[in-house]
């Protein structure tokens, strides 16, 4: 029998169990009822943004349902006794289930709840928040109530506003006319009394809000607006939403404040003001603790003072409001962003190629001016390197201008002689003497010729490029190699053509390529029986001019073709290297261009191409 028994008494505690968790669980999945009171309506500012606000928090931390329903008190709007219907709704709507939470919006709700609780909501808790602590009576409160009030520093906020505007004269305030408004109008005189001799507190409450706006576009220099709340103008229109406040906006002629956080945003300056978001986190963790059913008057909160200050960047650059005007450790929203700040990157990118441009650029203009410096060197140097050659050549030559000069200084000596002689007789021949004269003058100017050549070809350079036909160049420098080539048995070949055309150049420097070309060849056959040199000027098919001096000499290897023109490189025993390395850079000067080829039959044959001048100056050159 003991069994059944123990079996029985175990189904019936298993049942008991059962119902227990069956009744936890029902009392957890329970709905919560919050009511929210609204003291004008839904989307009057600012409490619209703090009830949306604790809507959503309180949505978001309930571990249970909730049914969250908004009622608003029309009585707020004036002066007429209409709760009486109000109360009758709200007791109708609430008779079968009062609400387990409620929360009052702004401060005529909380003085509504408090008066009528006992006959509305008896046993239900209640949280006053979004009021100032100045309007909630401290007397009125029961055990079941908890208040999340704010309390803003009226006078720390008239301070900031001087602050910022230090030349300020006049403060109009937009306030309504409803109870609530009036209340704040007193108050606000009230606290701000040790300003009325440094500037003049204009209200706009008795207005209508189409007055206030004619107000607000002719207040006179130095003023400000502070948006204090505007619920019911002066002439009983209530506004609803930022309708209001963006027209006055748009406008006024002078910058806005309030302290009010819901307002901030594109219109309002800024200042001190109240956070809705702290205010309305507070206010739904405070409502969450009094839902798990904590003890309403244990819970303390402090009263929520401004946040810091804030302001609209938009605005202060629309009223031309420094920064430095700004109280310290205030915000700045809605800044917009330098061109530093959005393209630093960029900016820094262009600075650096910039920069890296500039540094090539001046490396390379600094580069420019080396090489035209070490240009005008080298054409120094090289123009001292020609004269030098042309002075060593000098040398060689001594003979053979000697020579030249000689024969006709001899020649008139005696002539003169002979002339004196004649002149000695009784009776002179007269025509024989003018001839013998003649000859003389004719020889004297062969001899200053030569000298005026000699001492032309060896002075320095005078840089000035004129008409010169080749074929006088090429005689000029035969005449005075004529005795060394016939000391060397060398034979000379000229073949010049009558109709060359001239060439424009400095006469010195090709005379100079000539006589060197010459001597080389004449140089080069020493080796060698049968020496004849071979000159030669004629026009390219291009019409150029051209000049040819081919000797009868070993000849040059190929590979010293290819090196022949360089500087230093010399195939003559004792040489200089020099000399070939000069005309080419002679000929290159003047446009022109020289190269080596091999002779014919054997030796080697140089080859000079200069541009060919105009018809015209050939022909002026030729009379």
């Amino acid at each position: 029998m003991g069994t059944p028994c123990n079996l029985r008494r175990g189904f019936w505690l298993g049942a008991v169990l059962l119902w227990l968790l069956a009744s936890a669980a029902a009392d957890a999945a329970e709905t919560k009822r919050v009511l929210l009171l609204h003291s004008f309506g839904r989307d009057f500012l600012p409490w619209s943004d703090y009830s949306k606000a604790i809507r959503a928090e309180l949505e978001r931390q309930s571990p249970w349902p909730i049914e969250i329903s908004d009622h608003s008190l029309m009585s707020a709007r004036g002066d007429d006794d209409s709760d009486r219907p109000f109360i009758e709704y709200l007791r109708t709507y609430y008779a079968k289930r009062a609400p387990d939470l409620i929360v009052s919006i702004g401060a005529p709700a909380a003085v509504f709840v408090q008066r009528y609780r006992q006959e509305l909501f008896a046993g239900s808790p209640m949280l006053l928040t979004a009021v100032e602590q100045r309007r909630v009576d401290p007397s009125l409160l029961s055990a079941t109530d908890t208040v999340v009030a704010v309390n803003g520093d009226l006078v720390g906020f008239m301070e900031d506003l001087l602050h910022v505007l230090p030349d300020i004269r006049t403060v109009a305030y937009v306030n309504g006319s409803s109870p609530s408004e009036r209340f704040w109008r007193q108050e606000i005189t009230r606290v701000l009394k040790p300003y009325e001799d440094r500037i003049s507190l204009v209200w706009w409450s008795d207005l209508s809000f189409e007055e206030m706006l004619a107000q607000a576009a002719t207040l006179p220099p130095h003023s400000a607006i502070v948006w204090q709340l505007l619920n019911v103008d002066g002439a009983g229109m209530s506004h609803e939403g930022d309708a209001a406040l963006n027209r006055m906006r748009a406008a006024a002629n002078a910058p806005i404040f309030t302290y009010q956080g819901a307002y901030f945003g594109d219109r309002i300056v800024g200042g001190p003001m109240y956070s809705v978001e702290e205010v309305s986190q507070k206010a739904a963790s405070t409502a969450m603790r009094m839902l798990q059913a904590e003890n309403p008057s244990s819970i303390k909160v402090q009263p929520i003072g401004f946040a810091r200050p804030r302001y609209d960047w938009r605005e202060m650059q629309r009223w031309g409001i420094s920064e430095s005007r700004l109280p310290p450790g205030s915000e700045i929203y809605f800044r917009q962003p330098t061109l530093w700040e959005q393209y630093r990157w960029q900016i820094l990118g262009i600075l650096a190629t910039l920069l890296l441009q500039a540094a090539l650029i001046s490396w390379l203009i600094y580069e420019h001016r080396r090489r035209s410096l070490a240009e005008v060197r080298t054409r120094n140097a090289l123009a001292e390197l020609a004269h030098m050659n042309r002075l060593e050549t000098a040398g060689h030559l001594s003979a053979s201008i000697a020579h030249e000069v000689g024969q006709p200084i001899t020649g008139i000596v005696l002539k003169a002689s002979a002339a004196l002689r004649w002149l000695a007789v009784e009776k002179p021949d007269m025509d024989r003497i003018r001839s013998m004269l003649t000859d003389i003058v004719g020889a004297g100017q062969r001899a200053g010729d030569i000298i005026i050549s000699v001492r032309a070809m060896f002075r320095k350079d005078m840089n000035e490029k004129l008409p010169i036909n080749l074929n006088n160049l090429v005689n000029t420098v035969l005449a005075l190699v004529r005795v060394d080539l016939q000391k060397d048995d060398v034979l000379v070949e000229a073949r010049l053509d009558d109709e060359l055309p001239a060439v424009m150049g400095e006469a010195v420097q090709l005379q100079q390529v000539v006589l060197n070309l010459v001597v080389n060849a004449a140089d080069a056959m020493r080796t060698v029986q049968s020496r004849v040199l071979k000159i030669q000027t004629s026009r390219s098919a291009s019409g150029a001019v051209q000049l040819s001096v081919e000797d009868s000499g070993p000849g040059i290897g190929a590979s010293d073709r290819e090196r022949i023109f360089d500087p230093l490189f010399t195939t003559k025993p004792g040489g200089m290297g020099m000399g070939l390395s000069i005309c080419r850079s002679i000929i290159e000067n003047h446009r022109g261009r020289i190269w080596v080829s091999a002779a014919a039959s054997r030796g080697a044959a140089f080859h000079v191409e200069l541009p060919a001048e105009s018809r015209t100056a050939s022909r002026d050159l030729a009379a």
